[in-house]
This record gives C-alpha cells, sequence and structure tokens, in this order.
C-alpha cells in the first residue's frame, strides 16, 4: 500500500507542476501577444484601408483592433550594435492591457509624433547598455532598401535610418525580452516604407465574450485570405512539447509504479502457496475456483483502491501547500515568479487512478490464478 501511495503522489505532484508550467507560459505570453491575431496567409504583408478596419471593429466581440508592422532592424546605441525585431503598433496598443505579467521600468510610453519613444526588451537594453535616464543619447535604427537595379557607391543610400527615445524596459520572457523593440506604428511605417500595408492586426476580445466564437466570426468575415491565431495558436510548438513531456513523464513514473507492483505480485504469489492446503479445504467443502480466484483479486483491489486514495490525498496536500505556501522556490532572482507554478486539474487525478488501479490488478492476477490452480486432493 505504501509503494502504490508513494506512485499515486509523485505522479499527482509531477503532473501538477507540468500543468503550472503550462499555464505559466500561456500567461507571460498572453502579456506580450494579443488575444487573436489576423496574418496573411499568403505573403508578408497585406493592405488596410479605413473601411475594412472599422468593419472589423464592428463585429460583435471585438473590442480592440491594433495595426502591427514587424521585422528585423539594426539598432544602434552609443558604440553598440544590436539585430532585433522592430515592432510598430497602432496608438491603442497599451489598451490591450499589455505586460501584466514580468516587470516594466520607466514611462509605459510610445510618446509623439514629434519625439516617438520606443519600448525595449531588457535583454536588448542589456545587448546596447541602454540608460533611461540619459536624455541626450538616442536610439538609431536602420532598416535596409529594397534592392535596385541601378547600383551604387554610396553606403548610405541603402538604407533608412532614424532615431527613439527610448522610454521603458519590459521583462516578460527570454524569447521576448531579448528580440523585440516596439515603436509607433507611424514610425515604422515610414522607415520601412510600408505605406498603407500592415504585417498583422491584434484583436483584444470584449469582456463577456468567448475567444473562440470571435475567433469563428473573423475567419468567416475575412474569409481564406487571412488566417486567425489565438494564443496558443500563435505559440503551439512550445505548448505542443510541453504536453508531449507531460505524456512521457506520466508513461515513465507508470513504468516505475509497475516495477514497484513486483512487491504486490510476489507477495500474492506467496500467499497463494503457503495457503495452498487452506485453499485445498475451500474447495473440498464446495468452494469454487472462481470464489478462490475472487479471494485474491479483491486482495489486490484493497491494495489498489487504498493506496491511490491515501497517494490522491497525499499529492493533493502537497500540491496545494505549494501552491499555498510557496515551499519549493524556483531559485531564479530574475523569474517572474519565486516558486514553481502548480495546478491541480481533475482529469489527472483520474487518470492517474485507473493507472495505478490497472497496475495493481494486473499484479494480483497472476497470483489468484495459481491459487485457482490448487485441487481438492491437495489436502
Amino acid at each position: 500500500m505504501i509503494g502504490v501511495a508513494v506512485g499515486t503522489m509523485a505522479l499527482v505532484v509531477v503532473l501538477s507542476v507540468f500543468n503550472g508550467l503550462e499555464d505559466l507560459v500561456r500567461s507571460l505570453y498572453a502579456s506580450f501577444d494579443a488575444e487573436l491575431k489576423v496574418e496573411a496567409t499568403l505573403g508578408k504583408s497585406f493592405s488596410v484601408d479605413e473601411a475594412w478596419l472599422r468593419s472589423i471593429q464592428e463585429l460583435e466581440g471585438v473590442e480592440v483592433v491594433t495595426e502591427v508592422i514587424e521585422d528585423n532592424a539594426l539598432f544602434k546605441y552609443r558604440d553598440f550594435q544590436h539585430l532585433a525585431r522592430l515592432k510598430g503598433v497602432s496608438g491603442n496598443y497599451l489598451d490591450h492591457e499589455r505586460f501584466g505579467r514580468g516587470y516594466v521600468w520607466g514611462d509605459l510610453s510610445l510618446g509623439t509624433d514629434l519625439q516617438p519613444k520606443a519600448i525595449v526588451g531588457r535583454g536588448v537594453g542589456f545587448f546596447l547598455s541602454m540608460d533611461l535616464d540619459n536624455e541626450f543619447e538616442m536610439l538609431q535604427v536602420f532598416y535596409p532598401k529594397a534592392p535596385r537595379s541601378a547600383g551604387t557607391i554610396d553606403p548610405s543610400q541603402m538604407y533608412n535610418s532614424n532615431v527613439l527615445r527610448p522610454s521603458a524596459f519590459f521583462s516578460v520572457d527570454k524569447e521576448f525580452d531579448d528580440n523585440y523593440i516596439i515603436a509607433p506604428l507611424d514610425f515604422v511605417s515610414k522607415l520601412l516604407n510600408y505605406g498603407e500595408k500592415r504585417t498583422s492586426l491584434e484583436i483584444k476580445v470584449a469582456e463577456n465574450h468567448s475567444i473562440q466564437k470571435v475567433k469563428r466570426k473573423l475567419r468567416d468575415h475575412l474569409g481564406g485570405e487571412f488566417s486567425v491565431k489565438d494564443t496558443d495558436e500563435q505559440h503551439a510548438g512550445l505548448l505542443r512539447t510541453i504536453k508531449i513531456e507531460k505524456l512521457f513523464v506520466f508513461i515513465t513514473l507508470s513504468f516505475i509504479l509497475a516495477v514497484a507492483s513486483f512487491n504486490i505480485f510476489f507477495s500474492l504469489s506467496m500467499m497463494a502457496i503457503e495457503k495452498r492446503r487452506d485453499t485445498a479445504i475451500l474447495l473440498a467443502i464446495g468452494a469454487k475456483k472462481g470464489l478462490i480466484k475472487s479471494i485474491y483479486i479483491k486482495q489486490g483491489a484493497i491494495i489498489a483502491f487504498t493506496g491511490a486514495a491515501i497517494g490522491l490525498i497525499l499529492g493533493f496536500l502537497l500540491v496545494w501547500a505549494q501552491d499555498t505556501f510557496g515551499m519549493v522556490s524556483l531559485g531564479i532572482a530574475s523569474s517572474v515568479i519565486e516558486n514553481y507554478p502548480v495546478k491541480m486539474v481533475w482529469t489527472d487525478f483520474l487518470w492517474t487512478s485507473m493507472a495505478v488501479i490497472a497496475i495493481t490488478f494486473i499484479a494480483a492476477y497472476r497470483p489468484a490464478l495459481i491459487a485457482a490452480s490448487v485441487k481438492s486432493n491437495e489436502l
């Protein structure tokens, strides 16, 4: 029973940690990504106009529509250079409640047309050794012009450049921190010569509206020329990896539990051998082989159900204590959370119980056959 209980408890705890990590990844990415993202199915960009944007804004459940232009650019600050993603966004970008998880330093603002400002990932700021308090140093941005048939020997004619004032740092996740600088849409449009083209639209869903229902409406409205992705679909590869890891951990721990169940097999087998005389007496007074077999199956069931119940309770208490008191720390000073994230899901308890009970019943079946093979003439 103790072996079954410990194995069950371990399964519950480990699966809850994977659930917590999955939720943490979702919450971190949701702090930077839109609830819904519209992109062209073919090509890098698409043209927009006021009427078309208004038709999207007027769809039921759509609260905020943000225009986005995103591309790689070279950044220079003092004598340092770094290649990163320049993300131009319209003025309502911060209405999406960005950076709800993570950290922000400085003035979270995109500035004005006369003085555009940049919100810089912490990693990019580190690579460029930026100082937000230095009002005299500006962030230079360089973007290559489209190649033309007529060559030029003047390097300055081969790229566009402009300057931004760094206003804030953000820290959400290393993937974003090391690669993104957010700037006003008009600034980026002029620098990249995009005009009325956009690389994507980011949409915030109104409160009390289903994201999936709004996504279906957008797909119907936009047609096959555009893809509409929710947060999970924008990072489907990473979330799929976490789910696969969780599945393999479940299978691995189930195998460990199966090895531990050999104790049940040997214990019941030894009992079947030791009780051959008692079994023969039962058969002699009229007991059926099915009754003999059920005795050992029920012994296995007692071990399985008792051990599983104790393990589930202990696992629940451990996960609850970690979630409430944070007993185990991540030990990472720069992390957005201090302790290991955990989350209990009832399906994990169900599958764990089924796995434990199935393994234990299988371990008990062979000893039951051995006991049922005894003959009454062995008295």
